[in-house]
């Protein structure tokens, strides 16, 4: 909670302590954005006229640095500020001062299930309903995002792509539902070899997936990759064709991308030629 007046902000953050939310208040915006660095917080409770930065500026600077925060306005002049002007900033809601700590727990309780929906629904909107892997709209996103960071950063970065060999074969043995639930095994395969909450798996399309490893230099790359491959092998009794890239400076997202589909379509092509 942000208030430049003590005996505002004290006793509202003690009933919100009463309700169970864990909350902390400090008295201008320029000390609220530095908490925020400091400290995840998920909630923003902000007067608006305050000396310096007021609650509209602190609620814009807050939002573009953390778009997924909550926040609500509040202020004895109501009259000077609309809520338009609140709903622009980027605020959430608005309650006007006085108020019973009810009204304000609503708008909280309210806020915070709002962005649990919204959450969820952007889950859903990149998550591959079958596999339970990010999708291939989101790989792309997250590739863009990733390549800007490791070029700013100098950090490595590493890309695989996966395609399962003779899988139409399989699917036209066992039937679509069959070919289903070795998709999903598939996709609980790559998400139990990978670095939780470091790298991230997708489903590319049909039967070829793709793999981000963060921070990851060749050693590792080729480690996970390995162990990826090993487990398709025995736990589906099928094999796979692998193509991986390290990153390297001034590559670009859809040249980072060639390198590794290229490196796939050569592991098929060698493949092909020994049935041959």
């Amino acid at each position: 909670m942000v208030d430049d007046e003590e005996f505002v902000s004290e006793p509202i953050v003690g009933m919100l302590r009463h309700l169970g939310f864990q909350a902390e208040s400090v008295n201008n915006g320029h000390d609220a954005l530095k908490a925020l660095k400091e400290k995840a917080y998920t909630f923003l409770l902000t007067d608006i006229k305050m000396p310096g930065m007021n609650g509209l500026e602190l609620i814009q600077q807050t939002m573009d640095e953390y778009p997924q925060m909550s926040t609500i306005a509040m202020t004895g002049y109501y009259k000077e500020y609309s809520y338009v002007d609140v709903v622009n900033s980027g605020a959430s809601d608005f309650i006007n001062k006085p108020f019973v700590i009810e009204e304000l727990e609503a708008k909280i309780r309210r806020a915070i299930i709002e962005r649990d929906i919204k959450q969820k629904l952007r889950r859903l909107s990149i998550t591959d309903s079958l596999t339970g892997l990010y999708n291939q709209r989101h790989f792309h996103t997250r590739l863009g995002d990733e390549v800007i960071r490791a070029e700013r950063q100098n950090h490595p970065l590493a890309l695989i792509f996966l395609d399962l060999d003779d899988f139409k074969r399989y699917n036209d043995t066992l039937g679509h539902l069959g070919g289903d639930k070795l998709l999903q095994k598939v996709g609980g395969i790559i998400n139990a070899n990978i670095r939780q909450g470091v790298d991230s798996g997708y489903r590319y399309g049909g039967d070829e997936f793709a793999v981000i490893l963060i921070d990851a230099d060749s050693d590792i790359t080729q480690t996970i990759r390995k162990r990826i491959e090993t487990s398709i092998r025995e736990v589906c009794n099928l094999g796979v064709s692998v193509g991986y890239a390290q990153f390297s400076h001034g590559l670009s997202p859809e040249d980072f991308l060639t390198q590794a589909d290229k490196r796939l379509y050569e592991a098929k092509a060698r493949k092909t030629e020994k049935k041959g």
